[in-house]
Parts: structure tokens; C-alpha cells; sequence
């Protein structure tokens, strides 16, 4: 099963520009006098389109926006995260990458806020995703049609996860370097290098998702040395 960014989404971006479009044709003129006289002028574009008469600007402006929805949605369905659901495997093809995990080493599956994630029988995640715009009935309803151990809609462990802090002793030298790394490329918008330096953390053994724009934390042995540790059981 393939769970990817549902198609009537696409056609919303798609219509929705046209009727922006539409309307604007209809108002970028009171749009023009009202900037014009609240700041004294308005951008060149809006001033151009302010000129058409009301027969040319309203078909005009809808195509603009129609193209500006086509592209869009293009773009969109580009970046959203695909994922496939398969006996013997789970496939997530996300910004031109992939990654499989074979079956046998998945312990659990869970969204925790907008990720999906998969553990290992490590503890360790080997996959976070973000899936915003994957429904989570969807992606449930494949994993247990494979026998796979969904477990809902909440990460069993919350309580392990910590604000990073620079230099906290709970961490050792290496893992705050690549935590870094990782925050320095996300302010830059370096998506490649915040993927290195989150996939190096994994195979540390540091587990990491961000929320309110703070990296959290989660050491893999503080998991693995809990009591119960056979929660994941099939």
C-alpha cells in the first residue's frame, strides 16, 4: 500500500489559485487606491494589473493564478513524503531520496506530532519523517493490514525526550558537536547537512526531533535499559 499527499489536496491548490486569481482581478484596483492612500503607493505589479479594465484583468490575473496553483501543487506533491507499506519491507521516498527497512527490523511504528517515526529493536528510530500532509488513518490502516505493531498516535517515549542544551553532561563530546552541526544547518536552510548530521546522531545512538524550534533529545540506552523493555512484542 502507498499512502502519499491526497490527490483532491492537490486539485484544491490547483482551483484555489484560479479563484485567487479571479478575485483579485476583481480587486487589485481598491486594492491599489487603498495602499495608495494608507503608504502613498503600491508595488509595481499591483500597479500594472490596477490599470486593466475590469473585462481584461479578471481573466487575465485568473490564469496567472491558476499557473501559480498548478505550480504549487507541482512543488508540493514534489516534497511531500511517499510512503509504501509492504510485507517484507517499509519504503519512504522523501525530496528524491529513499530509504527501505526491512520488515524484520521493525519493533514499532507510531506518528508522534507531524512524524512518523519506525524504531528498531535497538530503541533507535529508523525513520522520522515529517507527514503533514499523510493522513494517519491511512498510514495505520497499511501498517496493520501487514501485521506491523502500530502503536497510535503518541511516541512511548515521551518522557525520554530533552532540550538539547550545549554542553549538558548527559551527552558526550561527539553528540553535541553534531547537534551543531545539525542546528547551524537548519538556521542556514541546509536541508543535506541537517539530514548527515541527523542520520550520524542516529548511528550514535542519540535519537532527535524538534519541536518549537528546540532540538529534543532521546539516548538510545536510556530506552533500551528500561524495565519492560519487551513492550514492542508482536
Amino acid at each position: 500500500m502507498t499512502i502519499r499527499m491526497p490527490v483532491v489536496w492537490l486539485w484544491l491548490l490547483r482551483v484555489g489559485g484560479a479563484v485567487l486569481g479571479c478575485a483579485a482581478g476583481f480587486g487589485v484596483a481598491p486594492l491599489v487606491r487603498w495602499l495608495t492612500g494608507l503608504v502613498g503607493g503600491a508595488p509595481g505589479p499591483l500597479r500594472v494589473a490596477a490599470q486593466l479594465p475590469t473585462v481584461v484583468a479578471v481573466p487575465v490575473l485568473t490564469v496567472v493564478g491558476a499557473g501559480v496553483g498548478v505550480w504549487l501543487a507541482v512543488v508540493a506533491r514534489r516534497e511531500s513524503p511517499v510512503v509504501t507499506v509492504g510485507g517484507d519491507r517499509v519504503l519512504v521516498v522523501e525530496n528524491g531520496s529513499a530509504l527501505h527497512v526491512a520488515r524484520d527490523r521493525v519493533a514499532a511504528v507510531f506518528t508522534d506530532g507531524r512524524d512518523l517515526v519506525v524504531l528498531g529493536h535497538d530503541f533507535g528510530e529508523s525513520v522520522r519523517v515529517r507527514v503533514t500532509d499523510l493522513p494517519t488513518d491511512g498510514l495505520a490502516a497499511a501498517f496493520e493490514r501487514f501485521g506491523y505493531p502500530w502503536r497510535g498516535t503518541a511516541d512511548p517515549h515521551e518522557a525520554e525526550f530533552t532540550g538539547w542544551v550545549d554542553g549538558t553532561p548527559d551527552l558526550d563530546g561527539t553528540a553535541h558537536s553534531l547537534l551543531r552541526e545539525r542546528r547551524n544547518a537548519l538556521r542556514d536552510k541546509r536541508v543535506g547537512a541537517a539530514a548527515d548530521a541527523l542520520d550520524r546522531l542516529r548511528a550514535h545512538g542519540v535519537a532527535v526531533r524538534d519541536r518549537g524550534g528546540v532540538q529534543q533529545y532521546r539516548r538510545r540506552e536510556s530506552a533500551n535499559g528500561r524495565a519492560g523493555g519487551d513492550e514492542y512484542s508482536s
